[in-house]
């Protein structure tokens, strides 16, 4: 996921859930229960999908 979004020049903030636990609350939160969460204008994907990632991207801003 990070090497996707460096390539695509993407800024982000990584939380590590297995040592914030704040990070790790916010997750169970939301709902889900698998990694990697990534949030992109509100909308979350889950897992890698590329497709889905790069829609978002290219629709961003």
């Amino acid at each position: 996921m990070k090497e996707f979004l460096h390539q695509k020049g993407v800024a982000y903030t990584e939380k590590d859930i297995s040592k914030d636990e704040k990070a790790f609350n916010e997750l169970v939160d939301k709902g889900f229960s698998a990694t990697p969460v990534t949030i992109i204008d509100g909308e979350a994907v889950v897992g890698f999908n590329r497709t889905k990632l790069e829609e978002l991207l290219s629709s961003e801003g």
